[in-house]
Formats: structure tokens, C-alpha cells, sequence
């Protein structure tokens, strides 16, 4: 079996090398192919996970290239996890949208919006790339905003699942919290990429026992507490809201929280620069603890559980994915892309089947998704009045003099990467 891994310089990429070596017999990997434009931070980090490999008797080969179609020649399947414009750029949409009164974030918002119009046209050419050159590959986008550009793959016919680590998070914590194997938790995760909600928490499987008011009646302050939300919203919800929605339901305290302290794009340059000296030490010879604080927790199992299904028979059966609606949620069209439970197999991912939801939940998921719908029509066009409208629309933003001079900001702030521009 061989995988590609575009963007494979990232300090994100030994988190995965971890995962394949301590997971090999659920994939079994013989060739990983680490593709980055990069080459300096291609060699540091390949250096890492061949010494991580080697540590843990992995007998699969890593290669480097700064070549796409030769990395994704062959390949059964290739993971997206690309950053257009580095951290420069994500640190500018932190910052610009709070100039206009507006959460800055990397994947929700106008920094959002402005990281879709970056990144939409560059996976796209990638994806032509592996489709010329390997039409049978499954490609795996981690790349944000992760239900955009896997709307735009599939849309565009790619072989494409989109996958995000808050689900497995999730997982992760409840199961240390009832003092159960991870595999023994299954979420009712419903909603889109970065806007979901876990209704229920069942043990055993989707038909199990739901122990989420257990959960919150024992465990609530320290889950409310993850979340960065008063513990008695989470009571009056009597559901668990991704830490995401905090941009939502806090808006304008995020805001002036985000005012009052550097980036998040700038601590993490900071780290990075630390991790990559790191990685070129000889000796080390597994993922550094600074690591964890990088972002991206279970990514590595995640993306290992996704290959795994799509690939063979290795993974799981049911896993969080994002995918086509095709009428799972009634009031969104078929081809608007959600992340929920879904079947996962050979032929792809077919969501679970899901409750009625309440209009508190479907209102917003509703409004977001128009959001996207423009969104997505303004990185594949391009235009002013095209982004104008994606951020008019979205519900962060929703004010017209807002819109303005977020779209002027936005625009200026990323014009060498707007081929309209």
C-alpha cells in the first residue's frame, strides 16, 4: 500500500508518521511519500519519521518530493493537510476581521472565507493532478475549512472524505471520563465541519445506551470548562457543543479576548521554529510532548481509521466524516456537504440516519451552509461582490457596512493569492 501525503512538511506530519507506525497492522503502509514545496522542512521532517519508523520496527519505506504527480503517481490514497500562505497568511486573518468588530479565525468567518478563496483553487489543481495521474486514488482532506474545499473535491467528481479531529477529541475525553475504551463510545456528532453538536454519547455502538446526562450531571464543569462556556448553558442545551460554536455563542467576548493577546497564527510560528530545531536533532527519535500543544490531537488515529475503511477492511465501520447530505438533514440540499456518522467502506461514506433536530441546532446549520454555498461560489469565480455576499451571509458578520470593509480588507490582505484580484 502506498500514501501520499501533500503538505507533508507540516510539523502536523510526525503526529501521522506516530500513528502509521503504531497502527501498521490496521495500515499496513509500504510506501509514504512526504510532497511539499518546502524541501528544507520536507528534509527535517522526514528525517523524524524515518527515526520514528526505524524506533518502532515499521518496515514501510519514506520518500520526499517536491513534485505532486510524481508523489501521488500510484498512491491509494492521498491526505490533504496544506496551508496556502503559511502562518503569514493565517496570522493575517486572526487579525484584519477584528479591525471591523469581527471574530478573527482561521476557519470560521472572514478568516475563514479568506483562507476558502486561498485554498479552494490550489486542492482543486492537486486533486486534477491525482486524478490524471491516478484515478483510482481515495483522497482524505484535512485540509480547513474541511467542509468547503470537500464540498469543492466532490463536486468536482473527486474520490474525497473529509475528516476533522473533533469528533475523535471527543471520543478521546468521554471515554477517559467513564473510564471506558474509546472504541466502546460512539458519538451522535451532528452538524457541519466546525459547527457540530454531540447529542447523545452511547455506549457500545449507535443503538447503545446514552450516558450524555450522566456525563454532564458527574463531569459538566470540567466539560464546560474544555469548551470555554458557562456550565449552565451547556445544562440548559443538555447537549455538547463543539468548542467552535464558543465563536457563536461568545462573539463579542471572543472578540475582545482576542483583542487583548497575540495570534494564535503567531504562537504557533513560535512553536514551529521550536519543533523544526527539534526535529533535526539526530537523536530524537519520536514526537516531541511540544507537539501535543500544536493542534491536531488523534489526527494521526483518525486519519489511520479513514485510510483503513476506504482502503480494505481494517477500519472502523462507523466513523465522523464529512460527506454529501443526500437528504440525511431534510432541510439542507442533497449535494451540501455535512459532518456526521456515516458508514465507511470501498465505496466511500454514507451518513447514518439522524433525529429530527431542534431549530436551535438546524437554524443555525442551515444559515451556515448558505454561507458556504457562496462561499464556495466565490473561491471557484472570484469577484468583490461574490465575497461581499458570502460574508454579508454569514451569520458572524450579517451587517452590511460589516461586509464592506471586510471584503476590502480581505481582498487587500490576499491579493497575490486571488488570481481575480
Amino acid at each position: 500500500m502506498k500514501l501520499a501525503v501533500v503538505g507533508g512538511g507540516s510539523t502536523y506530519t510526525p503526529e501521522l508518521i506516530d500513528g502509521f507506525a503504531r497502527l501498521r497492522d490496521t495500515l499496513p503502509i509500504e510506501e509514504l511519500v512526504l510532497v511539499d514545496p518546502a524541501a528544507d522542512r520536507l528534509e527535517l521532517v522526514s528525517g523524524l519519521a524515518r527515526r520514528i519508523f526505524a524506533k518502532q520496527d515499521h518496515a514501510g519505506r519514506i520518500t520526499t518530493t517536491t513534485d505532486v504527480d510524481a508523489g501521488v503517481a500510484d498512491a491509494d490514497a492521498v491526505l490533504l493537510q496544506l496551508r496556502v500562505g503559511g502562518q503569514a497568511a493565517r496570522n493575517q486573518d486572526e487579525t484584519w476581521p477584528l479591525e471591523c468588530g469581527c471574530v478573527g479565525q482561521e476557519t470560521t468567518g472572514a478568516g475563514g472565507l479568506a483562507k476558502a478563496l486561498r485554498t479552494v483553487p490550489v486542492v482543486l489543481d492537486i486533486a486534477e493532478r491525482v486524478r490524471r495521474t491516478n484515478p483510482d486514488a481515495w483522497i482524505i482532506d484535512f485540509t480547513n475549512p474541511v467542509g468547503i474545499v470537500t464540498r469543492a473535491l466532490l463536486q468536482a467528481g473527486h474520490k474525497a472524505v473529509g475528516l476533522c479531529n473533533v469528533a475523535i477529541g471527543f471520543q478521546r475525553k468521554f471515554a477517559r471520563l467513564l473510564e471506558v475504551e474509546p472504541g466502546q463510545v460512539h458519538l451522535d456528532h451532528v452538524g457541519l465541519n466546525h459547527l457540530s453538536w454531540e447529542l447523545g454519547v452511547r455506549l457500545g455502538g449507535p443503538d447503545g445506551e446514552n450516558v450524555l446526562p450522566k456525563l454532564l450531571a458527574e463531569h459538566g464543569d470540567a466539560i464546560a470548562d474544555d469548551l470555554h462556556l458557562p456550565r449552565k448553558l451547556v445544562d440548559r442545551l443538555g447537549v455538547v457543543p463543539s468548542y467552535y460554536l464558543r465563536y457563536f455563542y461568545a462573539h463579542d467576548e471572543v472578540v475582545r479576548e482576542l483583542g487583548t493577546k497575540p495570534s494564535r497564527a503567531a504562537e504557533v510560528a513560535a512553536m514551529e521554529k521550536e519543533l523544526l530545531e527539534m526535529y533535526g536533532d539526530p537523536a530524537l527519535d519520536e514526537k516531541p510532548e511540544l507537539l501535543a500543544k500544536r493542534g491536531g490531537a488523534f489526527y494521526s488515529e483518525a486519519a489511520v481509521d479513514l485510510a483503513a475503511s476506504l482502503l480494505g477492511d481494517g477500519g472502523s465501520p462507523v466513523q465522523v466524516v464529512n460527506t454529501y447530505n443526500n437528504g440525511t438533514l431534510p432541510f439542507l440540499a442533497d449535494d451540501a456537504v455535512i459532518e456526521v456518522q456515516a458508514r465507511v467502506g470501498r465505496d466511500g461514506a454514507t451518513p447514518l440516519a439522524v433525529p429530527a433536530l431542534d431549530p436551535l441546532y438546524a437554524g443555525l446549520i442551515a444559515n451556515v451552509t448558505a454561507y458556504e454555498d457562496l462561499a464556495l461560489e466565490a473561491a471557484l469565480r472570484g469577484g468583490r461582490d461574490r465575497v461581499f455576499k458570502a460574508l454579508l451571509a454569514h451569520p458572524l458578520i450579517g451587517q452590511y457596512d460589516y461586509a464592506e470593509g471586510l471584503t476590502d480588507r480581505l481582498i487587500a490582505h490576499n491579493r497575490e493569492h486571488l488570481a481575480w484580484a
